[in-house]
């Protein structure tokens, strides 16, 4: 397999996707309004990651485009637990692309403690060669679970998914205080949007 061929159409519409979905905050911005989007990230899997889960969920290597969900990955971040409904509300209502799957890991968290909600979907990458079809996982989650995850992600990969009990008991302690954060700021979500307002206006006076 040619794997620059292969990743061609991921990384177009990664690329694509971050323009998009960035360009959701900044219409947030203009309006003057809080923005359910904090910032946006994107990337393609490498492919050594792509033959690792391949081997380990038994995918064939010509079945990985209709099989293998994440080889284009976006996170979207949110400030509050409440911003994660509104974000998937907003990919669902759009038409440059069709959800196939949703899993929401936030209501329903991993017994590891991992929380976010995962959105799958089909987006039409436009080629020389014709439209071809990607599957994309976006990841909505908030900073205080992405903070979580991405630690658990270097000693997962550390430990290859076998943790010493004090090391997993600790992951789900964290867990836990990540949540407790969550739900504190969302208590005061209204008194952190204004202050955040008010400082952004104070800031814009200065500059001008």
């Amino acid at each position: 397999m040619n794997w620059d061929d292969f990743l061609a159409p991921y990384k177009q519409a990664v690329e694509e996707l971050k323009v998009k979905l960035k360009g959701m905050r900044t219409q947030f911005e203009r309006e003057d309004v809080h923005s359910p989007i904090e910032f946006v990230t994107g990337r393609v899997k490498p492919v050594a990651s792509i033959l690792d889960k391949a081997e380990n969920k038994g995918i064939p290597i010509d079945r990985l485009g209709e099989e293998l969900q994440d080889i284009a990955g976006l996170r979207m971040m949110c400030q509050f637990v409440d911003d994660i409904k509104i974000v998937v509300q907003l990919l669902r209502n759009r038409n440059d692309f069709e959800i196939i799957e949703e899993r929401d890991y936030i209501s329903n968290e991993k017994k590891s403690g991992y929380r976010s909600y995962h959105v799958v979907l089909k987006y039409p990458v436009q080629t020389i060669r014709g439209e071809k079809q990607i599957l994309v996982e976006i990841q909505i989650r908030t900073l205080a679970m992405n903070f979580w995850a991405t630690i658990e992600h270097s000693l997962n990969y550390k430990y290859k998914g076998q943790f010493p009990e004090d090391m997993r008991s600790r992951l789900q302690r964290a867990a836990e205080a990540a949540y407790y954060l969550d739900k504190e700021m969302s208590e005061i979500a209204l008194e952190i949007q204004e202050a955040q307002r008010a400082f952004s206006r104070k800031s814009d006076e200065a500059n001008k």
